[in-house]
């Protein structure tokens, strides 16, 4: 395995071009991660890599910046392939490689679900250089598009490749790698290292470098972790506590289910606090523009299924509240990146019910840490309960209402706009002004 290198070191003595190298200072990329410093020399002499590295670590710019600098030297049309689990890191991959290539015009498509098929068949129409994807759509387009292969394609890279590896991706990853010539140069990045990543290695890659960035299971340092000991039924009460002596923060809350994401939305909305929900059930332009909105600083609450926890370019967030405990322990992993990224600091709480103490014993174990208590007052979190539960039953009912729209409508209304304007109508007030009197 190799160490990483503990010398700060410039792109440029990586050896990364003096074009690329501009490309990293615009981006405002002065020095390379840890994960960079140790990859990118490996990658430029041609190896293959398995890259396991911390979630906000900058592993994306690890793989891209050697594919580009081997595409100036060999310029053609789909040179790379890059495959992702999620739409939404699917988009930010190909964002990147446009943001560092600017300077020598690259092309990238981007092939995922909930986006017009006719428009992705016209972009790969135009011959891209790199083709960013979610295994299913890639599938489909190298059956249905007429004219596109991955028979020149020279590197394959697989992102967040434990998620890759799952049953819904299994048969699609086994079709690319029957289609994609066996001569290419493949990456293999993730942040957690399974059986599953170790078959796949054997299957893909050709005498590795596996390097590793952090120790196996871990966080970052500068991530202040706690846990609160919370019944079940005052969860609710205790999330709004937290949001509310936060209020200044960015935050990201983690839900198990999808229709968990809207009903906390919709109860804090219902109570003045700007919250927006994320999830797989949401059409693509939702989820995008529900991303575009907590990015843009509109809405500080982003309420999201375990879809959000990995990848997503979202630099400001102060704080990851685990509404629901992963039954997966390495999904805490992930989702408690989505802070401290880039050497700052930031807060992680874990609301733990009585139903969820095994998998938060199971987390402990696997941090190798005890964690410390919230701080709350009870009574003063107990003073909520009656705001919180009105608001849940508000928000129930708008839910069911909003539901048997959709069925007679056939849209996807999650009832959002009905519920700011019931908010207005009805409290004419915000949370906070209530909460002082």
């Amino acid at each position: 395995m190799a160490e990483v290198n503990e010398e700060v070191k410039s792109f440029k003595d990586l050896g990364v071009c003096d074009q690329l190298v501009e490309a990293c200072d615009n981006l405002g990329w002065k020095n390379p991660s840890k994960i960079q410093a140790e990859a990118i020399p490996h990658a430029l002499e041609g190896k293959d890599l398995i890259g396991l590295a911390q979630t906000g670590s900058g592993k994306t710019g690890a793989f891209a910046i050697p594919i580009l600098q081997a595409l100036l030297e060999t310029p053609q049309a789909f040179f790379a392939c890059v495959l992702s689990p999620t739409r939404e890191l699917a988009i930010q991959i190909a964002e990147q490689f446009e943001a560092l290539g600017s300077g020598i015009g690259v092309k990238c498509a981007v092939l995922v679900g909930g986006i017009d098929h006719v428009q992705q068949g016209i972009a790969l129409g135009k011959r891209p250089h790199i083709v960013v994807a979610t295994p299913g759509r890639l599938v489909d387009h190298l059956s249905n598009t007429k004219g596109f292969s991955l028979r020149p394609a020279k590197y394959l890279v697989l992102d967040e490749a434990d998620r890759l590896l799952n049953e819904d991706f299994e048969k699609a990853i086994d079709e690319i790698l029957n289609v994609i010539p066996r001569e290419r140069k493949t990456y293999l990045f993730s942040a957690t290292m399974t059986k599953k990543v170790r078959k796949l290695q054997r299957a893909c890659l050709k005498n590795p470098v596996k390097i590793e960035a952090s120790s196996k299971y871990s966080t970052v340092d500068t991530l202040k972790q706690q846990y609160r000991f919370v019944p079940a039924k005052y969860k609710d009460c205790y999330l709004v506590y937290i949001l509310t002596e936060m209020s200044g923060s960015t935050s990201m809350v983690f839900t198990r289910t999808c229709d968990s994401t809207r009903l906390l939305a919709l109860i804090l909305r219902n109570l003045g606090l700007r919250a927006i929900p994320i999830s797989g059930q949401m059409s693509q332009a939702k989820r995008l523009g529900a991303l575009n909105k907590f990015k843009a600083g509109e809405c500080n609450i982003l309420i999201c299924t375990d879809v959000a926890s990995r990848g997503l370019d979202i630099p400001s967030v102060d704080m990851v509240i685990n509404y629901d405990i992963p039954a997966n322990s390495k999904d805490y992993i992930h989702r408690v990146g989505r802070t401290a990224r880039a050497g700052r600091s930031g807060v992680a709480i874990s609301l733990v019910n009585q139903y969820e103490l095994e998998w938060y014993i199971q987390i402990e174990k696997l941090i190798g840490k005890k964690l410390p208590e919230f701080p709350a007052q009870e009574e003063e979190v107990m003073l909520l309960w009656e705001r919180a539960t009105e608001a849940k039953r508000i928000s129930q009912m708008k839910m069911k209402e909003a539901g048997g729209k959709k069925k007679r409508k056939g849209d996807d209304d999650d009832g959002e706009e009905d519920i700011d304007r019931y908010v207005s109508r009805k409290n004419g007030k915000s949370f906070k002004k209530a909460k002082k009197r």
